[in-house]
């Protein structure tokens, strides 16, 4: 198995005018003034351990105190925008625990830990700079995922609402050796369908650190979902691979599961099942995904070395004449699902005539 190589560091994309559009139509404009770059203002920091005192790779930041009051207020408000619409009711019941920043990965985010004093639950958010990329992947994960997402801009700034769930490099190295064995074919099942949507929706760089494992109790098992949680590398890179989480070495463990718990048979009844359930997201929400396929398509989203690159390794994958014409990353995008969608339509043909 070759591992998919990206050559270069994905450089952040502006959000232009369409798109902008776009997200306050669907009502994506956040409504708070916040701004990324006045969070890179802070007095000091020290470095965050985790549980086992290793480095998280996050440090904790501090403001002057004349400026700190005003940064909790407009987090403040920023949470309730997110959680509920905007309530400022809920503000005085809030405080602003930590802020934390990240100087690993392309985002360099700020997570925001927010605390509700009446019972001590809190939650993370996230803010970033925005990157039409990682948009486009948020939006796409909002309607074709079976996990809705939450997220705002407001000019060059992006909020994300925190993904709960076990990280995926944890889980595989410290939890799934004491799964049962039909817990651990229930995880080959999901990480096939996980595979696939990723694949047709061009959602790139899905190793084991970049999404999570979310364990559902229902009745008398354990239920065990995979999410991504990191969307800067939507439609960028050339390599087909790259879109396929299977080949990546931090998912060996995954890939061996899959191998040793499922027939061929099954991975492939899985796979048809995912690409039957996307089709019915694309067609019940058609309206919305041409909209935003055609804002990427007019969108500059990748050097033109790996528009070319991908469509010609997509038409040797599906033999679709359609990817062989498109002329940027949005018009392979939309060449996918109109061949995800077509074929789901033929098979359904075909049922009926029977």
């Amino acid at each position: 198995m070759t591992e998919p190589v990206m050559m270069f560091k994905k450089p952040s994309y502006p959000v232009n005018a369409n798109l902008l559009e776009y997200l306050k139509r669907f009502d994506r404009l956040s409504k708070v003034s916040i701004i990324y770059d006045d969070l890179l203002r802070f007095a000091g920091s020290v470095t965050v351990y985790d549980k086992l005192d290793e480095d998280t790779l996050w440090i904790r930041v501090y403001y002057n105190e004349c400026e700190r009051d005003e940064i909790d207020l407009t987090l403040k408000k920023v949470y309730s925008l997110l959680h509920s619409d905007g309530n400022l009711g809920i503000i005085k019941f809030l405080n602003v625990d930590s802020i934390d920043f990240c100087t690993f990965g392309n985002s360099k985010p700020f997570r925001i830990k927010v605390r509700n004093i009446l019972n001590d639950n809190y939650t993370h958010f996230y803010i970033k700079k925005a990157d039409a990329s990682r948009i486009y992947g948020l939006e796409l994960e909002h309607i074709l995922s079976p996990d809705k997402i939450n997220f705002l801009v407001y000019q060059d700034t992006l909020i994300e609402e925190h993904i709960m769930g076990i990280p995926g490099d944890v889980f595989i190295k410290t939890l799934l050796k004491d799964c049962t064995e039909t817990e651990k074919s229930q995880i080959a099942k999901e990480f096939v369908k996980f595979n696939e949507r990723s694949m047709i929706r061009l959602l790139g760089d899905m190793r084991s650190y970049n999404y999570v494992i979310v364990p559902i109790h229902d009745f008398d098992q354990v239920v065990y979902r995979i999410r991504a949680i990191d969307f800067d590398q939507q439609c960028y890179e050339g390599n087909f691979k790259v879109y396929r989480p299977q080949f990546f070495k931090e998912n060996y463990p995954m890939v061996k599961l899959v191998k040793e718990k499922l027939q061929d048979s099954s991975i492939e009844q899985y796979k048809d099942e995912e690409r039957s359930v996307l089709a019915k997201r694309m067609l019940s929400a058609e309206t919305r995904i041409n909209i935003l396929l055609e804002i990427m398509g007019n969108d500059f989203l990748a050097p033109a070395a790996h528009t070319q690159q991908l469509q010609m390794e997509l038409y040797n994958y599906t033999n679709d004449l359609n990817f062989k014409k498109a002329k940027s990353m949005g018009n392979i995008m939309t060449a996918a699902f109109d061949f995800v969608v077509r074929n789901y339509q033929n098979i359904n043909l075909l049922k009926s005539k029977d």
